[in-house]
């Protein structure tokens, strides 16, 4: 977002006079101390976007500003005074879109041709891209004779609309006076909504932002205007229960002063509104105030993030807070899809983009609490507060070596692969698991490359097989440490480098530190590699056997198919009802669980409803077909508990998949024994 005309005024005073105090800030832009931290607070995450240094503030109240800073705002800042200033495009658009909904005269070309101060034809060029905009809210703009331009769609979509048009107003240069001239609005009006919003922060015990308090005023006097012009919202997908629990549809009270006549669906939407508004400061969490397991959702997002990007962020309790801070209204945006449709990803910088990769990968929990996909522009938002605590304790995964795995052999083995080399090298950030065609346009920036076969690239290539014994991990370990860094960790003396680290610091516990270096340095011949070995594994006819495999001629469907294979494990106990409903479900979504002609290994998560492990075949003669492109005779379900018990049988199965004649021999067998039989002959170590 840009800098609204306020954080311009601090920066520029900050620029031109960086020994300036607080106070002296304060006192000249009549801001109170509240307001300046949060244009300080606004101005570093503007820097932040552009790769530069925060602004810092001293105890004594002066400011602490990166030489970088003065030079990047030398080269861009070439602003345009305000009175002199054209709009853009973009700017118009939203004018545009804000008359519709806030105007009750009929608007024809000419009422747009004189607010916008441009020629009739570029109005209309202008509504063109108005309805390319209104697009991602499902409605439509449409013009009649009687009626002129209007905006049509679910009034709960215009709502969401609305709000969105009013915060891009206010953004612009002299946008507030605009607003107030274009829907009629006085400033006494104003100031009485002000005041009903902070009599709601002090019932809920909360502030929401600067930002968002100077937006919300005007809202709710333009929704208010849209129920008494009977403009009332449908009943939409909320969960009544969910919304009117809460002390947020209390507080609408205050901003209801009749609240008898109000319809309850517009107490939810208003409750809806102050539910998905960022706050500043707020006392909670209290057992009323947060979403049910939110909070262990967020904690396991972190340790997901801090596993992918190779960190521990310090101070977990207080990031936690901060991003609970977010996530709770945002949770609200993302379950009645109110977050923002264009996304912020493109305004990151570099660093950042690899970083939104990685907290995108972690979001999972986050999504299923929530039901759906988490949106782009959240996950920006939960990137910058992550990345902000990063740079805070020093930390960066530009300094990491970053690496991602391709695979021509399918999804299911290149993720198998991925999960390998990243247990494998837990220092190295590990980006993606891609196929040959994605790893030839893929975007982010890493260093090298794992793959089974060889690939025209200018980074360091290391070529690892699929699945990789004890001795081949080993080996290939040593290589890449070799490679990148020229010697082994383990060659390392533990006394050189504890009188390294007493030259510069103080050791509480020499001898405790001694042993973890020890510990750390030795890894490569321990834990990175043995430690996999300890876990048991298993051959594949140990886990399909003569009692789980299932002949028939032909299934119906593959979902019949799927239920069939799974059968065996269902009754055994191996698995759940739920496992096989998930299976369906992922397989919907992944045709790479095909791994060869004719064969396929539908499975889901442990978390699915696997109870231990184990393997169950179908063989179909007449086959069944999958996702219309391919005919399925052999379907084994894989019930996983953990990554390593059945991944030796997995890869006895990869290798008997490659054989046509062996494939061929199990479908056409007769009985069970027979199929076992061959699976017998791939069994050996």
């Amino acid at each position: 977002m840009p800098l609204s005309e306020r954080d311009n005024k601090v920066l520029d005073e900050l620029i031109s006079n960086p020994g300036v105090t607080s106070l002296a800030i304060e006192k000249k832009y009549n801001l109170t101390r509240r307001q300046l931290g949060y244009s300080i607070n606004k101005i570093n995450d503007w820097l932040m976007r552009k790769d530069l240094p925060s602004i810092e503030r001293t105890r004594q109240g002066y400011f602490v500003i990166d030489q970088s800073v003065f030079t990047m705002y030398s080269i861009e800042n070439e602003s345009v005074p305000m009175d002199t200033a054209i709009l853009t495009g973009e700017q118009r658009v939203q004018i545009i879109i804000m008359m519709l909904l806030s105007t009750e005269e009929e608007l024809s070309l000419n009422h747009f041709s004189i607010e916008l101060d441009v020629s009739k034809n570029t109005v209309l060029s202008d509504l063109k891209d108005a309805q390319v905009f209104l697009d991602n809210y499902d409605l439509n703009l449409r013009y009649s004779r009687k009626f002129g331009y209007l905006i049509e769609g679910k009034e709960f979509k215009i709502r969401n609309l609305l709000i969105y048009a009013t915060y891009q107003m206010l953004s612009m240069t002299d946008g507030e006076r605009q607003l107030k001239k274009l829907a009629s609005i006085d400033e006494q009006e104003v100031a009485e909504y002000y005041e009903r919003i902070e009599n709601v922060e002090n019932k809920l015990d909360l502030k929401f932002t600067d930002e968002k308090l100077g937006t919300m005023p005007y809202v709710l006097i333009l929704i208010l205007r849209r129920i008494e012009q009977g403009h009332a919202v449908n009943i939409f997908s909320i969960e009544y229960e969910e919304l009117s629990n809460t002390k947020e549809y209390q507080a609408t009270e205050e901003i209801f002063q009749e609240a008898d006549k109000i319809p309850m669906e517009e107490r939810l939407f208003i409750t809806l509104h102050l539910l998905t508004t960022n706050v500043y400061r707020t006392d909670f969490p209290t057992d009323e105030d947060v979403i049910p397991n939110l909070v262990p959702v967020i904690d396991n997002m972190l340790r997901l993030f801090e596993k992918s990007a190779c960190i521990y962020l310090q101070d977990r309790g207080l990031l936690l807070d901060k991003l609970l801070q977010h996530i709770k209204p945002a949770y609200y945006r993302i379950k009645y899809q109110l977050s923002e449709t264009i996304s912020l990803e493109g305004s990151l910088s570099k660093e950042f983009k690899e970083l939104h990769h990685l907290v995108k990968r972690s979001t999972g929990p986050l999504a299923n609490l929530v039901g759906s996909p988490i949106p782009d522009s959240e996950i920006a938002y939960i990137t910058m507060l992550i990345g902000g605590w990063m740079k805070r304790q020093g930390e960066s995964i530009e300094k990491k070596t970053k690496a991602i795995v391709v695979c021509p052999q399918g999804v299911s083995v290149s993720r198998l692969m991925f999960n390998e080399l990243s247990e494998l090298f837990p220092e190295f950030v590990f980006l993606d698991s891609l196929s040959v065609r994605e790893f030839l346009n893929y975007k982010l920036d890493y260093d090298i490359v794992f793959a089974p076969t060889f690939l025209e690239t200018d980074k360091k290539l290391f070529i690892a097989k699929a699945f990789l014994g004890r001795e081949e991990k080993k080996r290939l370990r040593k290589q890449v440490m070799l490679e990148l860094h020229g010697y082994l960790p383990h060659d390392l003396n533990v006394e050189e480098l504890m009188a390294i680290i007493r030259n510069h610091s103080s050791i509480e516990n020499e001898q405790a530190l001694a042993e973890e270096l020890q510990r750390y340095v030795k890894r490569d011949d321990d834990s990175s590699i043995s430690q996999n070995t300890v876990r048991k594994t298993r051959n594949l006819d140990e886990l399909i056997k003569p009692g789980t495999i299932t002949l028939k001629k032909s299934a119906e469907s593959w979902e019949e198919a799927v239920r069939l294979s799974a059968q065996p494990l269902v009754e055994r106990g191996a698995v759940t009802p739920e496992y096989v409903d998930a299976m369906l479900r992922y397989s919907n979504e992944d045709p790479y669980i095909v791994i060869g002609p004719n064969i396929a290994i539908p499975h889901a998560s442990p978390e699915d409803g696997v109870n231990k492990v184990g393997m169950s075949l179908l063989r179909l003669e007449e086959g069944v077909t999958f996702s219309s492109d391919y005919n399925i005779h052999l379907i084994i379900v894989i019930a996983a508990v953990d990554k390593q018990q059945h991944l030796h049988a997995l890869m006895q199965l990869m290798e008997l998949s490659g054989s046509q004649q062996d494939r061929n021999q199990l479908i056409n067998a007769q009985t069970k024994e027979a199929i076992h039989a061959i699976i017998q002959s791939y069994s050996k170590d």
